[in-house]
């Protein structure tokens, strides 16, 4: 009697290469100094929007005074617009110029 043959694994399975997963671009969301949105306004918006404690919220803003922009948060791109809008309308509502925008965060 012969010995029952065992497939040759060597060669014989074509194995697909699926693409990598990738994870989501991430969106900063910047705030860009101007010469009359109050800093007491910044840190406010910092605090409401982006849940910013007392601490974090002066530095950002005191960052953004004196380099002209800092970022305030790194969010996928949905809520990263979505802060830009809610916190852009809050400022037109309070008569701010305060301009915030997202930018695709560096790979």
């Amino acid at each position: 009697m012969s010995e029952p043959k065992t497939p040759d694994l060597e060669g014989d399975s074509d194995v697909e290469d699926l693409p990598k997963s990738q994870n989501p671009r991430r969106f900063k969301v910047l705030f860009h100094n101007d010469d009359y949105t109050t800093m007491e306004y910044v840190v406010l918006v910092l605090r409401q929007f982006f849940h910013k404690n007392e601490t974090e919220a002066m530095h950002i803003m005191l960052t953004v005074h004196k380099r002209g922009n800092a970022v305030a948060g790194i969010y996928p791109r949905d809520v990263a617009e979505t802060k830009v809008d809610q916190v852009t309308n809050h400022a037109r509502e309070h008569g701010m110029p305060l301009l915030v925008t997202a930018e695709p965060e560096e790979p």
